[in-house]
């Protein structure tokens, strides 16, 4: 559970970042704040959704490529899972790198708790300390890490696709300074393809999708005591060619004025909110990108279809 310091400084931040995204033109809420605890329960429903492919495909590649990857991560290093959520392919990659100790960083803390709990099942003797951070802002890893073990980061899930180029950049600047020299990372990125698939997998037939999207609705009402109508808003999957993105978004279906924390905020219909980017990659504007900050994209494992790799990078 979350301690009274851990639980304020999440609100404050929620909060602030709340008020910020609401007050700009075109609205927008930062993707970090959909994974409550029962946002986390969605998304893990999502990722078994045959639309979903990016997990399951993912978790192929990890099976199929694990020894490869422990081989390029190299003997007992420390293992930092940044955005560690339910942890579920982070077994695959701990069974075949056996870590010296690993790090889960995640900000739904008690999400966090109970996959490093699971974690410790699995693995009996395997050191864990799990990290309750925003892995988008500046934290800190825990003091006593050892010294003389290589360090991997790891960052499934096409996560990095969700950060815009600001945040990649620091991200990645970040996990160098943080994994040190000779540290090396393995990256989940999905692949760019057809059009079709890739709404598809942001706007399923269940209504999945929606739920976690209009879950932050709820969760701002719960923790802010806010008045967004219940059913005053639709999710919606949207294609942005500019920036090779998926965009989801939260479409008011009518005039309406939304109280919170003291002050107004007017949607017209049709006005969105833009919840989250999902930016699509290749290897080669993957190592553009990361390249700058310290970065070579060394190896890329992927499936027969091309649809989703695992880049292997190392620290310059």
């Amino acid at each position: 559970m979350l301690d009274a310091a851990e639980l304020s400084w999440q609100r404050d931040a929620f909060r602030d970042d709340v008020i910020a995204g609401l007050s700009r033109t075109p609205k927008t809420l930062p993707s970090r704040w959909l994974y409550d605890d029962r946002g986390c329960r969605l998304f893990e429903e999502i990722t078994q959704l045959d639309e979903y492919y990016p997990t399951r495909t993912e978790t192929a590649i990890l099976r199929d490529h694990a020894a490869a990857m422990a081989r390029f991560c190299g003997a007992a290093p420390v293992l930092v899972e940044y955005g560690a959520g339910a942890a579920v392919k982070t077994t695959i990659l701990l069974e075949a790198l056996r870590p010296r100790l690993y790090v889960p960083v995640d900000i739904a803390g008690d999400f966090l708790a109970q996959s490093a709990a699971r974690i410790a099942r699995r693995f009996p003797g395997l050191p864990i300390r799990p990290v309750i951070a925003d892995f988008t802002a500046d934290f800190d890893l825990p003091a006593d890490l050892p010294a003389s073990a290589p360090r991997c980061g790891f960052f499934p899930g096409s996560t990095i696709g969700n950060l815009d180029a600001a945040e990649t950049s620091a991200f990645l600047h970040r996990m160098r300074a943080q994994l040190g020299p000779g540290g090396t990372a393995l990256i989940g990125v999905d692949l760019r393809k057809d059009l079709g698939t890739l709404l598809a997998a942001y706007d399923d037939c269940k209504g999945v999708t929606a739920a976690f999207d209009l879950n932050v609705l709820t969760r701002i009402n719960r923790e802010l005591d806010a008045d967004f109508p219940p059913g005053g808003f639709r999710h919606e999957a949207r294609w942005n060619a500019a920036e090779s993105a998926v965009e989801m978004h939260l479409v008011s279906r009518e005039d309406c004025v939304v109280t919170l924390q003291g002050r107004r905020f007017a949607f017209r219909a049709g006005e969105s909110i833009h919840t989250e980017s999902s930016r699509k990659y290749d290897l080669d504007g993957l190592a553009d990108v990361a390249g700058p900050c310290g970065w070579v994209v060394e190896q890329g494992w992927t499936d027969s279809n091309r649809l989703f790799a695992v880049a292997g990078l190392r620290a310059r």
